[in-house]
């Protein structure tokens, strides 16, 4: 059955919380489509190949990680922003965007569903507006090299990894995305190693110093998890057909 893209924009505005986060960019309903949704597709960034592949599943609305309007950028609709938004409107397709909304979610945000893909134990939280997680590791990643094979085989990608192979771990800090700043805060938490998306030089230099292992493991595939449990839970709780569709990232 369908259902009124307007309540299901209300219905997931709060169950993520959105008016609880300072983020960079509005969460929600960014580019209005048709009012009935029977199809939704979700993926990491509304890139035109996504919005593209989108079209031809036949989705009513897009559900993404990354949409647009961005803090900091030209508003104006040119370029690139003015042709992806002008295929969506083109097409019908309406475009919801969560970004730290979706990260954070305790059930279906990307940290937690990267921590259970990846046979995290979780223990809290940490960081601003409480977005990364820290937690414990199962017997079978008891050094850095079987905690490395392990991000290895589950994400399909290989990490870049500062520190060595058989330093012991126990305590591990994550967060998915781009979030190389709460390193120090991970150091100050005593974990052995901390997983994120990307890495900046100087991060090396504190890995090196501090002793705490940095995996690199991806921006796109650590945040791949929550927009498919999101959209997976809306197919299921409203009756909506739900596709999810993977436009792969180096970075």
């Amino acid at each position: 059955m369908p259902m009124q893209l307007k309540e299901l924009e209300i219905y997931l505005n709060q169950l993520l919380n959105v008016d609880r986060f300072h983020d960079y960019c509005p969460n929600g309903l960014q580019v209005e489509g048709r009012s009935e949704v029977r199809r939704l597709v979700s993926g990491v960034t509304a890139s035109f190949d996504f919005l593209r592949a989108a079209m031809l599943a036949d989705a009513d609305v897009v559900l993404v990680h990354h949409g647009y309007f961005w803090r900091g950028e030209d508003p104006c609709l040119v370029g690139i922003k003015q042709r992806r938004i002008a295929f969506l409107m083109a097409h019908g397709i309406g475009l919801l965007s969560y970004h730290l909304p979706l990260d954070a979610h305790p059930e279906l945000g990307n940290n937690i569903q990267l921590a259970r893909r990846l046979g995290f134990v979780e223990t809290g939280w940490f960081g601003d507006q409480n977005l990364a997680m820290h937690g414990t590791l199962p017997p079978s990643m008891s050094n850095l090299k079987k905690l490395r094979l392990n991000v290895e085989r589950i994400l399909s990608r290989t990490p870049l990894v500062i520190g060595d192979d058989a330093k012991p771990v126990r305590r591990v800090g994550w967060c998915t995305g781009g979030a190389q700043d709460y390193f120090d805060e991970a150091v100050r938490l005593n974990v052995d190693a901390f997983i994120t998306g990307e890495i900046s030089e100087r991060t090396v230099h504190v890995s090196r110093e501090s002793g705490v292992a940095f995996i690199s493991a991806g921006h796109h595939a650590t945040e791949r998890y929550g927009v498919q449990a999101l959209g997976e839970h809306i197919s299921q709780k409203f009756g909506i057909a739900h596709q999810y569709i993977d436009i792969d990232s180096p970075v």
